[in-house]
């Protein structure tokens, strides 16, 4: 009988064990992870054990149950926080050229970032949404299920360190002013203009267990599909596909794909290189 996480012939000792603290944290707080790929929760389990005294990852299991501090801790080791402003210039580039002048012709626009991290790519897109002229008539839902990297994205401040980096993206992406007329220098931070955060609702969503989320011009979600398995990578982009309004926009990384998905051939392809697909009319 398949199993929902391994299955009995090929699980050793540690497998069973993370397999455990999976349902441990499923039955405690609801969070599911077993959809996602094998490899990354492995990595990112054993990653905290080692920063642990705890000799095994079953021994981590009533810390969990108890403390919740705990958990939370370790549920930002899951979550996805890899990210930038500007992270991947070309796709901005590219949805500055190819999607923009489509949006220009709607009233109003929605946009969902879904699995937004610390939120650097979601204040991208409300700079490039004001250089457009489209941030007074947009609305940008920018989620995740991490509550600690919610609050960090609400803030809207960054190390200073990453300002060189981000300027460097900024400019590659096409930008049209200069980056530090978006924020103020504070010590060793930088803290983004407020104006930027005026047309953003930050809220908690889950992919994994959440439903669709508002009819939206464009869903965005990059870097995030590559560290679910096949079978929930699919009932994400059925979610996108759901949210989405006829015609819209779903923006995916590099490295993620709709090929072998229930909803391929509802999408075509509308900036290739940039993992850019648009909604098919009447579908």
């Amino acid at each position: 009988m398949k199993q929902d996480y391994y299955t009995f012939h090929d699980m050793d000792d540690e497998e069973i064990e993370i397999r455990l603290l999976l349902e441990a944290i499923r039955l405690k707080y609801g969070y599911d992870f077993s959809g996602y790929s094998k490899v990354h929760i492995k990595r990112r389990i054993l990653r905290r054990l080692s920063l642990s005294d705890y000799k095994s990852v079953l021994d981590m299991l009533p810390q969990v149950l108890r403390d919740r501090a705990f958990f939370e801790s370790l549920l930002t080791e899951f979550s996805i926080n890899v990210t930038e402003m500007f992270r991947d210039p070309s796709f901005y580039k590219a949805f500055r050229r190819d999607v923009v002048p489509v949006l220009k012709t709607y009233p109003f626009i929605r946009i969902w970032h879904a699995g937004c991290s610390t939120g650097e790519e979601v204040y991208s897109m409300a700079i490039l949404l004001k250089e457009e002229g489209l941030y007074d008539r947009a609305q940008i839902y920018a989620t995740d299920f991490n509550e600690t990297v919610l609050q960090k994205a609400k803030e809207g401040i960054y190390p200073i360190h990453t300002v060189k980096d981000y300027t460097h993206n900024y400019q590659l992406a096409g930008g049209e002013a200069s980056f530090a007329d978006y924020y103020l220098a504070d010590y060793d931070s930088v803290i983004l203009d407020q104006s930027l955060r005026k047309r953003i609702i930050f809220a908690d969503h889950n992919l994994v267990t959440d439903g669709v989320f508002g009819e939206m011009n464009v869903v965005i979600c990059r870097n995030v599909l590559i560290y679910f398995g096949k079978e929930l990578q699919n009932r994400v982009i059925g979610l996108f596909y759901d949210s989405l309004c006829h015609g819209g926009f779903l923006c995916l990384g590099s490295k993620e794909s709709l090929k072998f998905t229930s909803r391929a051939e509802h999408f075509q392809s509308f900036a290739e290189n940039e993992k850019i697909f648009r909604k098919r009319f009447g579908v």
